[in-house]
């Protein structure tokens, strides 16, 4: 009974296994139908990429939007064209472009897909779709290329362009392909992440001549794209524009910032660029013209370039000098035994020393700060001053980045204890007598304009700041960092910040400023500053904020080989300031002659100088 049991289940799964077997057999041998579906269909995987985020001023004005175009990918193991003259007229590219390219993408991968032809337009996409069928192997991605509404606000907004080989190779998520489009500076570079949104896949049944089926298991593998976030910055682009017109045909930069808030209202850097041609296929002459210009338009110099304070910096003196209990708003020094020279005027106290920015008081307020208080020799007594005057100088944010959110920021230079060691190559090389110059801005410090921007925003604000940044939210949300929420106190106590207000205030009403520089109606209070210049006429530099109470716009402002700060670079700053509060402008005669001033002839004469060989080289 056990052994019938037994045969009867090895017969039922030999029958089992039979029917398999012959199955199989069927399938793989007489019924053709799977290996002609295989023959004939495909399935490709088609990345989708969506739009990138928006970008909008503080009002809800739109800066920069996104318009559709198609780019034209090959896989070159599968890429074939019989006929490639037939190939260039369709696609309107040469016949040594065609071969480049195809070159390139083989090198690349014979099996990903790389970027043939770029941002062709709706019009162009529909006039090669018939033409398609007769080339396997190519196909279009939707893409979109950013557009503009304004010329303004380009170096600080930056810009995008197709991701580099390097970059494709360090990259950390292996999200980019070739051909991808990345920022590349600005806040389209520091917002990247951001910005770029979440790519989708549609996985579509193509035939052997590469006509598309319908999709793959009826779309239920695929997965939409999400658009990136929407930025909304805090720049008011009203004053922006108005900013930038003032200063056409002058180098420079003009930052203006909220001080409440550490949000910047408006951020030029000239000569700038017109970012709507760094787009498509302009993009490699336009960018080649503006690298090679000696006047540098792709440098957004408000974060990045480099200057001497000058006389702006005598408020830092002013402030620090009181924290550290040397001076005080009666104290009075003379100009005798000062290196430094000074305009015809008598002993002054403080205010009176940020009002006729007086040299020599400076230079004694700075020499106390470093002597007094202190033992040993004169290198120990030095090194000592200077490092207490160093630490408090710093929490203004002097040789150390701000963090604005614009990727490009540089530090600048704060002279300390170990740099004067380091350029005089050991302790005890140097002394006061060698680092003096500092006591008025000058010498070995360096400093951006939106640091002198934030400069005037803690003196606006007796005592903090908020880190300065051009995004004021994100997304629908629009959340945004806390560490641009978070207040940096700078060490000084509050009342010491009266009598040097007083002195700006001073200094616009019957001071260094020039009449041009005044506003009537507008209780501006500012310090000059004339940034000397070894190459050409010295830099023009002005930093204020208005109102006095309760302010609302501080600025800083630099024109370089423009000369005297009370003349070119306060004028300026005192248009801007009456534009923004008053949202116009009453005194015409002064816009008129500052927008049509020109300090470029200035600035060529030094470029033309490095320019010309040192005939004393043989």
């Amino acid at each position: 009974m056990l052994s019938q049991r037994r045969n009867f289940i090895f017969l039922f799964f030999g029958i089992v296994g039979l029917l398999f077997i012959g199955k199989l057999f069927y399938l793989q041998v007489i019924d053709d139908t799977y290996e002609k579906a295989a023959d004939n269909n495909a399935i490709r995987k088609i990345i989708q990429i969506p739009f990138r985020g928006e970008v909008y001023d503080r009002y809800g004005k739109l800066i920069v939007y996104n318009t559709p175009v198609y780019d034209l990918y090959m896989i070159p193991r599968k890429a074939v064209v019989k006929d490639t003259n037939h190939f260039c007229r369709v696609f309107g590219v040469t016949k040594e472009y065609f071969i480049k390219t195809t070159q390139r993408a083989r090198a690349y991968s014979r099996v990903k897909p790389s970027l043939f032809l770029k941002h062709l337009s709706k019009e162009d996409f529909a006039s090669v779709q018939d033409a398609m069928v007769d080339f396997p192997g190519f196909f279009f991605e939707t893409n979109a290329f950013r557009t503009y509404q304004s010329r303004s606000f380009s170096n600080a907004l930056g810009y995008v362009a197709e991701i580099s080989p390097n970059a494709l190779v360090d990259q950390r998520d292996d999200y980019y392909r070739q051909g991808d489009y990345v920022g590349i500076s600005g806040i389209e570079s520091f917002y990247e992440e951001t910005l770029r949104g979440q790519r989708g896949v549609k996985y579509r049944m193509v035939n052997s001549n590469g006509v598309e089926k319908g999709d793959y298991k009826n779309g239920s593998l695929n997965i939409n794209p999400v658009s990136g976030n929407n930025l909304y910055t805090s720049i008011d682009l009203a004053i922006q524009e108005y900013a930038d017109s003032l200063m056409q045909h002058k180098v420079g930069s003009l930052v203006a910032i909220e001080p409440s808030t550490g949000e910047i209202l408006a951020m030029v850097s000239a000569p700038s660029y017109d970012a709507s041609q760094l787009t498509g296929n302009n993009f490699s002459k336009y960018y080649q013209q503006l690298a090679l210009d000696p006047m540098k338009p792709l440098l957004n110099r408000p974060p990045s370039a480099y200057y001497r304070p000058g006389s702006t910096f005598k408020l830092v003196q002013a402030l620090v000098g009181q924290q550290l209990g040397f001076i005080g708003p009666g104290t009075v020094f003379s100009h005798a035994g000062a290196p430094v020279k000074c305009h015809g005027h008598g002993p002054v106290d403080l205010r009176g020393a940020i009002r006729v920015s007086c040299n020599p008081y400076f230079y004694h307020a700075f020499r106390k700060m470093i002597y007094d208080n202190t033992t040993g020799d004169t290198y120990e007594r030095s090194a000592k001053g200077l490092q207490r005057w160093s630490d408090l100088v710093a929490n203004f944010g002097f040789g150390r980045k701000l963090g604005v959110d614009l990727g490009n920021e540089k530090k600048g230079i704060l002279p300390n204890v170990e740099y004067y060691n380091s350029v005089y190559k050991g302790e005890k090389m140097w002394k006061f007598s060698n680092i003096y110059s500092i006591s008025i801005g000058e010498g070995e410090i360096v400093v951006s304009p939106l640091k002198m921007a934030n400069l005037a925003a803690i003196i606006a604000n007796r005592g903090w700041y908020i880190p300065p940044h051009v995004v004021k939210g994100v997304g629908l949300q629009k959340s945004i960092d806390p560490f641009y929420k978070t207040p940096v106190k700078v060490g000084v106590e509050s009342k010491y910040f009266n009598v040097v207000i007083d002195g700006m205030e001073d200094a616009v009403t019957h001071g260094t400023v020039e009449a041009d520089g005044r506003i009537p109606d507008i209780k501006m209070v500012g310090k000059t500053g004339t940034s000397q210049n070894q190459k050409g006429k010295d830099h023009s530099i002005f930093i204020a904020f208005a109102p006095r109470d309760n302010p609302k716009i501080a600025i800083a402002v630099f024109v370089e080989n423009a000369g005297f700060g009370g003349s070119a670079a306060a004028p300026i700053a005192s248009l801007v300031v009456e534009k923004y509060l008053k949202r116009k402008v009453d005194r015409k005669a002064v816009e008129t002659k500052f927008m049509n001033m020109n300090y470029l002839p200035n600035v060529y004469s030094v470029v033309r100088k490095k320019a010309a060989p040192d005939s004393t080289k043989k």
